[in-house]
């Protein structure tokens, strides 16, 4: 599922090619055709992103609430629009550029009162003006669950996935196993604003790259992270590797449904 960082980076590129103009607008799978028709050749006015949730404004009140989920896929283009295949939920077009988004969770034509309920439900994002990283650490300090549970719980703080998780952990020093309670508030403090400074990065090069200068390929000698997902990380999927920094075993194990990484010598318990 994509973290909060491609989330945002998806509201400016959508307001880049069409915030300002008319597009066509048209659901070629059919499942939002009576919202596409709608929004047919109203002005996109604005984007918003929260989390993992992203927001197409219309006109003054029309949103468009998209989730991309697991299988969502985003696809921007220039003109002429090749003919969209079946599987495209909801295709913008207009004179210069078309986006086509395919398989979401959630694709959904709201109100505002509906949109504010989303933003309701959801805990601090990392990379939105408004955010309070303070409510977030009442939420962290209450609780006896672990810090790695309560990262990824969106109404915790929104945006935050697996790689960003495992990583921000492992740049303080924390055992992803200890109790959100023991985390002390410069401790929670430090790892806020790391977060807030590898996301914005991450909007910027549409990538997540946690190591720091001294732990680059280049400047350790090594070869270059090979994955899917690019970026160059400290833990994350680098399970039985060598950690960058000591040397020892990266470890993985499961935590909520979800691959855990981190390494127990610059984690210690």
């Amino acid at each position: 599922m994509p973290e909060g960082h491609t989330i945002h980076r998806l509201a400016l590129d959508y307001a880049d090619r069409f915030s300002g103009t008319a597009p066509r607008v048209t659901s070629p799978q059919g499942k939002f055709s009576d919202a596409a028709a709608l929004l047919d050749g109203a002005e996109l006015t604005r984007t918003d992103a929260h989390g993992k949730h992203l927001f197409l404004g219309f006109r003054d009140t029309d949103w468009v609430h998209i989730h991309l989920g697991l299988f969502g896929k985003v696809t921007f283009g220039g003109r002429p629009a090749p003919p969209p295949t079946d599987t495209v939920r909801l295709r913008l077009a207009n004179e210069s550029a078309y986006v086509d988004l395919r398989g979401p969770t959630t694709c959904a034509l709201i109100t505002d009162a509906e949109k504010g309920a989303v933003h309701a439900r959801l805990g601090p994002d990392p990379l939105r003006a408004d955010a309070d990283p303070q409510a977030a650490y009442r939420r962290v300090r209450g609780s006896r669950t672990t810090i790695a549970a309560l990262l990824m719980d969106q109404k915790v703080i929104a945006g935050v996935g697996n790689v960003y998780r495992a990583e921000v952990l492992f740049r303080h020093g924390i055992d992803p196993y200890r109790a959100g309670r023991d985390l002390t508030p410069a401790e929670w403090d430090a790892v806020w604003q790391d977060l807030v400074a590898l996301m914005r990065e991450g909007v910027r090069n549409n990538r997540i790259d946690t190591v720091r200068p001294e732990h680059t390929p280049e400047a350790m000698g090594r070869p270059p992270r090979v994955d899917d997902h690019g970026g160059e990380v400290y833990v994350y999927r680098r399970a039985g590797l060598p950690c960058h920094v000591c040397g020892g075993e990266v470890r993985t194990a499961g935590l909520a449904a979800r691959n855990l990484f981190w390494c127990p010598a610059c984690q210690p318990a």
